[in-house]
C-alpha cells in the first residue's frame, strides 16, 4: 500500500499543477521547436499522443482502471468475493477521466489543432499527415470513454489549448459521437490511400515507425468494430458499411494478418511497444487486489474442455511447498467463482495462477490497439450475420489461430526466461476444427461461439473491449456473479458514473445527463 499512496501522492501534485493555463503553458513551452519559429512542434505534440499510458500495459492503468472494473464485470480476471466488489473507484476514475481531458489526448490534440491552425496552406499540408494519424488514436480513446460512460464532452471539450478561452464542454451524444467517429475513420482512409511519409514522421511515430499501410489498416479495423458495436441498434447502416468494406479489401486494408493463422504478430498487429527505459511490469498491479489467480469460467469451463492451447500460456498450474520443496499442481484448475475471501486465502495454492512469462512479470509487455484475432472474428459474425457460413466458418478458424500465434508471441517476446514452446500447427489446427470450439451448430450457437472466443481473446489485456462486446452481444454465458450485500451495489453496472470532479466542474452542463447518470442505463448500443 506504501506504492500505492505514492502514486496518489504524485497524482495530487500533478493534478494540483495541471490546472487548466499551467497545461496550456507546459504543452507550449514543451513543444516549441527552437528552430522553427516559435509554433509548437506539431510531430513532438504527436509523439506525445502516442507516448500515453493508457495505451501501454502499465501498472497505474490495470491497477486502478482495468482490474478493478471491467475486468471484474466480464469475470475475465478473478476477484475477491466482497461487499465492494462492484463500487467504483471515484478517485480512480477520475484518473481515468483527467488521462483523456486535463491535459490528456484530447488537450493536447487542441494544441496540435492550434498550432496547425496558425500554418501557412504550404506548411498545413506538411503536417496534415500527423493531424489525420493523431486522429485515429483520438477516435479510438473517445471511443472507449463513450463505452464506458456513455455521452462525454467531446465537441467543445479543450477548448483553452485551443482558443485560450475557457468553455466548460458540453455532454455530445454517445450516438452522435459513434457517427462522427464512424464517418471521420472513413476520411482518414482516404487521405491516407495517397499521403506519403517523410523521415520526420517515421522518428515521430512511435506507434507504427511510420508505416501508412499499418495506420491505413488500423483505421478501418477501428471504424469496423464500432460498425459492429452499433449493429443491433442500427443493424442496415452497420451491415451496409461492413459488408462493403469486407468486399473490397483494397480499399479498405484490415490488420488481418493477411488471413493468416500463423501470422507475424508483432510486426502485423497495432502494439505500442513499451520504451527502452521501461523495467517495470504488472506483477504489483496483479498482487495487490489481487487478480492474480485464475479466473474460473475461463479456464475451468473454456479453455480446459476444449485442451486449448493456449492454456500453457495464459496459465501457470500454480503448487505448494512440501517439505521445503515446490510440488506444482497436477492440473490446470481455477477456484470457483463462488469462493469466499477466506476460502480462497485458505486454499489459492491448490490453483492456478496467470502465467508470469505472458503477462504478469513481462516488463517487454506491448499496449494493445488493435489485433488480427479481434478484425477476423468481427469477420466471422459480419458473414454470419450478413453473408456466407463458409466465409464465417474461414475467418472464425483464422482468428482463432491468430489467437494462440498472438499468446505464444506474447511469452516468446518475453523479458521472463519461463517461456513455452507453441504447439505444432497439426496441433493447433485439430483443436480449431475439432474440439468443443469447433465452428458448429445453428447461426446463434455459431455466434456464441465467436463472442466467446472473442471475450477469451480480449480477457483482461483489453478489459474494456471484453466488456464492452460482453454487454452487445450477452457472450459467453457466464455463471452467476457473487451477489454483494451493499445496498444499490450488488451487481456489476451496465456503464460507468461520471467521476465527482467532473459532476462538481461541469455542473450547468451535467445536468443535461444527470438523469441517465446511474449504474444501470444502458448505452444505445447496449440493446442485448
Amino acid at each position: 500500500m506504501k506504492k500505492i499512496n505514492k502514486i496518489l501522492l504524485f497524482g495530487s501534485i500533478l493534478l494540483t499543477l495541471g490546472s487548466f493555463q499551467s497545461c496550456k503553458t507546459e504543452l507550449e513551452d514543451r513543444y516549441t521547436d527552437p528552430e522553427q519559429t516559435t509554433l509548437p512542434n506539431i510531430p513532438a505534440f504527436f509523439s506525445q499522443i502516442l507516448n500515453n499510458s493508457r495505451l501501454r500495459s502499465e501498472y497505474w492503468h490495470y491497477r486502478t482502471f482495468i482490474l478493478m472494473h471491467q475486468a471484474k464485470y466480464t469475470q475475465t480476471a478473478y476477484f475477491a468475493n466482497e461487499n465492494t466488489m462492484y463500487q467504483q473507484s471515484d478517485s480512480y476514475i477520475n484518473d481515468y477521466w483527467k488521462d483523456f481531458y486535463s491535459p490528456g489526448i484530447i488537450g493536447v490534440y487542441r494544441s496540435m489543432e492550434r498550432s496547425y491552425n496558425n500554418l501557412s496552406t504550404e506548411e498545413k499540408a506538411s503536417r496534415d499527415l500527423y493531424m489525420n494519424t493523431a486522429k485515429v488514436i483520438l477516435f479510438d480513446q473517445a471511443s472507449k470513454l463513450v463505452d464506458n460512460f456513455g455521452d462525454i464532452p467531446f465537441s467543445e471539450a479543450g477548448s483553452l489549448p485551443l482558443t485560450d478561452v475557457i468553455k466548460l464542454g458540453k455532454f455530445d451524444d454517445q450516438k452522435e459521437l459513434y457517427t462522427l467517429f464512424i464517418n471521420g475513420l472513413k476520411e482518414i482512409n482516404t487521405f491516407l490511400k495517397t499521403a506519403k511519409s517523410t523521415s520526420e514522421f517515421n522518428r515521430a511515430d512511435i506507434l507504427n515507425s511510420g508505416d501508412l499501410t499499418k495506420w491505413r489498416k488500423y483505421t478501418n479495423s477501428l471504424r469496423l468494430r464500432l460498425l459492429m458495436r452499433i449493429s443491433n441498434v442500427d443493424e442496415n447502416k452497420a451491415k451496409t458499411e461492413i459488408m462493403d468494406m469486407l468486399n473490397n479489401p483494397t480499399e479498405y486494408p484490415l490488420v488481418d494478418g493477411d488471413n493468416n493463422g500463423d501470422y507475424s504478430t508483432g510486426s502485423q498487429d497495432i502494439l505500442l511497444q513499451p520504451l527502452k527505459t521501461y523495467n517495470s511490469s504488472l506483477l504489483d498491479a496483479l498482487i495487490e487486489l489481487p487478480s492474480y489467480y485464475a479466473p474460473d469460467y475461463m479456464l475451468n469451463t473454456v479453455l480446459k474442455t476444449a485442451n486449448d492451447p493456449r492454456t500453457a500460456v495464459l496459465f501457470d498450474k500454480f503448487g505448494e511447498t512440501v517439505n521445503g520443496k515446490f510440488v506444482p499442481n497436477k492440473e490446470y484448475q481455477a477456484m470457483p467463482i463462488t469462493f469466499t475471501t477466506a476460502q480462497a486465502d485458505a486454499q489459492f495454492r491448490k490453483y492456478s495462477v496467470i502465467d508470469s512469462a505472458t503477462t504478469w512479470i513481462n516488463n517487454k509487455l506491448p499496449g494493445v490497439l488493435m489485433t488480427a484475432t479481434e478484425t477476423n472474428l468481427i469477420k466471422a459474425e459480419a458473414q454470419e450475420r450478413w453473408g456466407t457460413d463458409a466465409a464465417a466458418k474461414t475467418a472464425y478458424e483464422t482468428a482463432v489461430k491468430q489467437s494462440v500465434s498472438f499468446y505464444y508471441y506474447l511469452n516468446e517476446s518475453s523479458s521472463n526466461n519461463a517461456k513455452a514452446t507453441k504447439p505444432s500447427s497439426e496441433v493447433i489446427n485439430k483443436f480449431v476444427t475439432e474440439s468443443n470450439i469447433a465452428f458448429s451448430g445453428d447461426k446463434n450457437a455459431k455466434l456464441k461461439l465467436i463472442g466467446t472466443q472473442k471475450w477469451l481473446h480480449f480477457g483482461w489485456l483489453q478489459g474494456e473491449q471484453a466488456w464492452s462486446e460482453y454487454r452487445r452481444t450477452g457472450y459467453p454465458t457466464l455463471p452467476a456473479f457473487p451477489v454483494s450485500t451493499l445496498n444499490g451495489f450488488q451487481r456489476p453496472p451496465v456503464r460507468l458514473t461520471y467521476p465527482s470532479s467532473e459532476i462538481t466542474n461541469n455542473s450547468e452542463n451535467y445536468q443535461a445527463v444527470r438523469s441517465k447518470d446511474t449504474r444501470d442505463t444502458k448505452l444505445f448500443w447496449d440493446v442485448n
